[in-house]
């Protein structure tokens, strides 16, 4: 790169340009004479320049060397010589120009770099490079070699080299040269691109100043010049672009008819009530009714989830479908799924009212199971050991059976996979959990009780003797009342009708009273004091958590006068007058 940010070839200068001689373009104006290389740099004479290459005319002078770090200091030219500098330059050019075409005309060959041509202070006239260009254009033209090339009105002006059409523009200030980026162009694939670069090299080559098309030349490496024929594209460029277009408009295509036909196309649907076999689906809790449609259709039940959510939103009762385990036929309609799925009959799953006792679980789970009757009460007489109850439950030998208030009350999911054993382990678990959640063991104490058995005795009791959850609070302190020492009204007897009832596997609420109190059985707490030997059915999680914290309301006595709702007295007298009363409204219903 020279000085003035362009290629390693020449410019033209005009010696009128008003930039010539780059005079005003630093801090200070150049003095006459000197030629300013940039910053510290030392300056040299022109004289001895031109001595160098011509010594034969100009003999050279011994001059001092200067010391290292010692600015030397050289006298301004006079304006007789600059203009003998001038012809000078003249000369050399003459010599220069008849020289080389006597060489071409002799032998040809390729051609050399010039010697640049000088002007009076120094600079490069870009002659010479113009010179060289004139005889690779023409090299057998006719031109007298000694011919004085034409000047300017003034002497020792060159011509204007700046208004030829091919020519560069004037050179700019230091302090603007710079040189522009090059645009960035488009590379073809393969060996097209490179054939092309290498053709495109040679006619830049060939057009441009400098001759070579490289560095000297001020020629563009990249092998076209400005203002060409643009680069054509390879085909595998079009190739890909029709393939993203196609890509584009085929997937938009696909998602608008997607789109369309889950909008306004009818859901795929079933025909009647299924004639495929019988298979258990499973809804586990909290299910949505697309989750419910998405397990249906993955079973085979219903041919689409948007059928069925369609039918569960038309049904009234759609969306109280109760999580469970549904026997359907594969291939039903989605509206015949839904019917069958709000029915709680259809639904495979058994349910333990709170205060049932064993006895009627037992049947309820060999219907389910289409065992055959006292099936799994044998085995839960023979199992019992083995179903999971806890180390205090079952110690008393007078206890008729080991399982009764552990069967929790709750619904269970059946399966086809569903067994007796399987049933009876998971409602042993879920009491033994939500008793040991409520802290039954370790309250007995503080309630005056023997073990934590006694304490789901008492809650059986009062699950079965209270009509509500209201009720219970108030059934557990009549029952802790009556168990005190200092109870001698009743003398520690409970008198309760659902024990003698257990006893008998019954409801019965008319039975003879002088029967009942003859009946000697542990159980029957109308002939013996205290409680039971074990529970009398299976409570709810409200009747223990009463049982825990009982109302401390002084209550003793208790009647159900309308059968309906439960009246608690403190008093025997007060008592004895409900008592009247629910006898004569017995008698009015039997017709006595």
């Amino acid at each position: 790169m020279t000085e003035y940010g362009r290629g390693g070839g020449s410019e033209p200068w005009h010696p009128e340009d008003p930039l010539y001689g780059d005079q005003g373009w630093t801090a200070h104006q150049t003095q006459q004479g000197q030629v300013p290389y940039g910053g510290d740099q030392q300056q040299y004479p022109q004289e001895p320049q031109y001595q160098e290459q011509y010594p034969a005319q100009y003999p050279q002078q011994p001059q001092p060397q200067p010391q290292y770090g010692e600015q030397q200091q050289y006298p301004q030219y006079t304006e007789q010589q600059q203009y003998q500098q001038q012809a000078y330059a003249q000369q050399n050019q003459q010599q220069a120009y008849a020289q080389q075409h006597a060489q071409q005309h002799a032998q040809p060959q390729a051609p050399s770099p010039q010697q640049p041509v000088y002007d009076s202070q120094g600079w490069d006239t870009g002659q010479g490079q113009y010179v060289a260009a004139a005889v690779q254009a023409d090299p057998y033209a006719a031109a007298d070699p000694y011919a004085q090339p034409q000047v300017g009105a003034y002497p020792g002006e060159s011509p204007d080299l700046y208004t030829r059409p091919d020519a560069y523009p004037p050179p700019q200030p230091p302090g603007r040269r710079h040189l522009e980026p090059e645009p960035a162009e488009e590379w073809q694939d393969g060996e097209a691109q490179e054939g092309a670069d290498a053709a495109d090299e040679d006619s830049d080559a060939s057009i441009l100043p400098g001759g070579d098309g490289g560095e000297g030349s001020g020629g563009r490496r990249s092998g076209r010049s400005k203002g060409g024929k643009p680069k054509k594209r390879s085909g595998t460029a079009c190739l890909l672009t029709a393939l993203v277009i196609v890509g584009v408009v085929g997937g938009g295509g696909y998602y608008g008819y997607t789109f369309l036909k889950a909008r306004f196309a009818t859901a795929a649907d079933y025909t009647g009530e299924g004639s495929g076999e019988v298979i258990d689906v499973e809804i586990p809790a909290n299910s949505t009714l697309t989750r419910m449609g998405n397990i249906l259709k993955e079973k085979g039940v219903v041919a689409s989830v948007e059928a069925f959510t369609a039918a569960a939103n038309a049904n009234p009762k759609g969306k109280s479908i109760q999580p469970g385990v549904y026997p359907l036929r594969k291939g039903m309609s989605a509206a015949s799924a839904v019917t069958f799925m709000t029915d709680p009959t259809k639904l495979n799953v058994i349910t333990i009212p709170e205060g049932k006792r064993n006895v009627d679980v037992y049947k309820l789970i060999d219907t389910r199971l289409g065992k055959s009757e006292g099936t799994t009460e044998e085995i839960a007489k023979r199992e019992a050991k083995n179903l999971g109850l806890p180390a205090w439950a079952g110690n008393n030998q007078k206890i008729m059976d080991p399982l009764e208030g552990f069967l929790f009350p709750a619904r269970y999911d059946v399966s086809s996979d569903s067994t007796p054993e399987s049933l009876l382990k998971q409602m042993v678990k879920n009491a033994t959990d939500k008793y040991s959640e409520l802290g039954v063991e370790g309250k007995a104490k503080e309630l005056g009780l023997e073990n934590p058995l006694q304490v789901i005795t008492v809650a059986s009791l009062v699950n079965a003797e209270g009509k509500h959850h209201e009720d219970f609070r108030k059934m557990s302190e009549v029952i802790y009342n009556r168990l005190k020492k200092t109870n001698d009204v009743t003398n520690q007897k409970l008198e309760f009708d659902s024990t003698y009832n257990y006893i008998n596997k019954s409801s019965e609420l008319n039975f003879s009273l002088k029967e009942a109190r003859a009946l000697d059985n542990p159980y029957n707490t109308h002939f013996v004091k205290g409680l039971p030997p074990g529970p009398i059915g299976n409570p709810g999680v409200e009747a223990v958590t009463a049982t825990l914290d009982p109302d401390h309301g002084g209550w003793m006595f208790f009647v159900s006068v309308d059968g309906k709702t439960t009246s608690f007295t403190k008093t025997y007298e007060e008592h004895q007058k409900l008592a009247d009363e629910f006898q004569e409204r017995q008698k009015q219903k039997n017709g006595g």
